[in-house]
């Protein structure tokens, strides 16, 4: 099943249409969908699609020049062209009088096995692409070597490029449209627990509870998902140990630099290095309160939703999953689901005042959305806003989320109105989000006050869903 990636596709087909020679670079995590959006993309057109293997450049020419006999001669043929620079020379000159799509699929792999690759593409777009009806597409999934040797400005290819797209996880709405049977509330745990990588929401069953999926993925020790996150790790990265020991050290409560340094047991500047390569591959998140620049105060904390699941429920219980007590684990994790799931509904609500924004709904045209912690001078304690964003300097919304069974109560409005009050703007907008609904006193000091906007979960997600 495709769904989504309508801007993406649309990219795609204007370049295509363009009829002159098109080069478009497409990078994101492992199981994001990149090759589900090529494959969709050149469905019903000429194309060679050809995916690189982590092997030799023998190994790697002889399938792109299987590929291109196939496309060529509509047959499966032997022979292999003597060089990558004879096999691509071949791809341009049958693109001189017709449009013909040329995407490589893992790129990585074959300009790593040869590496005179990049520079014989250079030589030969240079050449061509003046006359060329080529479209040419490089993929992969190693961030650091798509942005390293592909996009830098130090690269061969540089500058030859006319698109590029980074393609991410699915958003919270295209994610629910993967499902027709699960409540509207399993919808959201199941983004809690995967994201939106598309590879791991076809893991789920949803004729099933989210419980039984747990049981099924996380807590089998035969699943592809039970070792997923230190599987993606090896393949990343050449320590995958230190990164597996800073992700737990983060999962399980350290935030800030020094926190983490001292649960992995390493220096800060050793530890700074590989959270900035765990940034570049969008496992975590550096964040700082909004609106301040670089701070003291920033944290790191897990982005991946697939990730920030299984390092907090899945190591410490660890042994009594691979026994195969599945029931037992699940009884130790279930508790604790609804406290997981509060900064999961934080981004659910963050994403529907976008669409409200893009779809010119929004009550505050905000540049940006985000979280705030400090200090609050009147009460002189450590306080955090869910959602602050700023319009100019005299207008801004706040949000405050609840991810719970209880109503909402006017305690949690009055809270969130003073701690707006901490910031100096004539003119704000509240947002309450509640996972089932809001007491009468809180919906009638609501109507008081005349500048909160109730959201209750399932409404956001009909108006998401749109």
């Amino acid at each position: 099943m495709f769904i989504g990636r309508e801007r993406e596709l649309a990219v795609l087909y204007k370049l295509y249409a363009s009829d002159k020679f098109e080069f478009a670079v497409i990078y994101g995590r492992r199981r994001v969908g990149k090759t589900a959006l090529i494959n969709r993309f050149i469905r019903d057109k000429k194309a060679i699609y050809f995916m690189g293997v982590e092997s030799n450049a023998k190994q790697n020419l002889e399938n792109f020049s299987r590929s291109i006999m196939e496309f060529g001669a509509g047959i499966q043929a032997e022979m292999t062209f003597a060089s990558f620079q004879a096999a691509l020379e071949y791809v341009f000159q049958l693109a001189e009088k017709e449009r013909v799509i040329l995407a490589i699929d893992e790129y990585p792999y074959v300009a790593r096995s040869s590496k005179s690759l990049a520079s014989t593409l250079q030589l030969l777009i240079d050449q061509y692409k003046d006359g060329s009806k080529l479209m040419l597409i490089l993929c992969g999934s190693s961030m650091s070597y798509m942005e390293d040797q592909v996009l830098s400005y130090k690269a061969p290819l540089y500058g030859r490029r006319t698109s590029q797209m980074k393609i991410l996880p699915f958003d919270f709405a295209d994610t629910c449209r993967y499902f027709k049977n699960f409540s509207d509330g399993d919808k959201a745990m199941v983004y809690g627990m995967l994201g939106g990588t598309p590879q791991y929401l076809l893991q789920m069953d949803d004729r099933l509870s989210v419980e039984d999926n747990i049981k099924n993925t996380f807590l089998n020790p035969t699943s592809s998902l039970f070792e997923e996150p230190e599987n993606l790790l090896k393949q990343e990265v050449r320590e995958p140990a230190l990164y597996n020991a800073i992700i737990t050290a983060i999962a399980t409560g350290a935030s800030r630099m020094v926190e983490i340094s001292a649960k992995v047991g390493e220096d800060t500047s050793v530890c700074a290095t590989y959270l900035k390569n765990l940034i570049v591959l969008g496992v975590i998140q550096k964040e700082t309160p909004y609106g301040e620049k670089e701070s003291r105060k920033s944290i790191y904390a897990i982005a991946d939703n697939m990730f920030r699941f299984w390092y907090r429920f899945v190591p410490e219980n660890n042994s009594i999953i691979a026994r195969g007590a599945a029931d037992l684990a699940y009884k130790r994790v279930e508790p604790h689901l609804s406290d997981y799931m509060g900064k999961v509904f934080e981004e659910i609500c963050k994403q529907y005042l976008w669409k409200r924004l893009l779809s010119g709904e929004s009550l505050v045209e905000f540049k940006d959305l985000g979280r705030w912690w400090g200090t609050d001078p009147s009460t002189r304690s450590q306080t955090e806003i869910d959602i602050m964003g700023e319009q100019d300097k005299d207008t801004a919304l706040f949000g405050e989320c609840k991810w719970t069974n209880e109503k909402v109560d006017a305690g949690i409005l009055e809270t969130l109105e003073r701690r707006s009050r901490i910031f100096h703007y004539s003119e704000i907008q509240l947002y309450l989000f509640a996972k089932n609904g809001f007491t009468k006193g809180c919906m009638e000091a609501a109507d008081k006050m005349g500048n909160v906007t109730l959201v209750l979960y399932k409404d956001l997600l009909k108006r998401m869903m749109e």
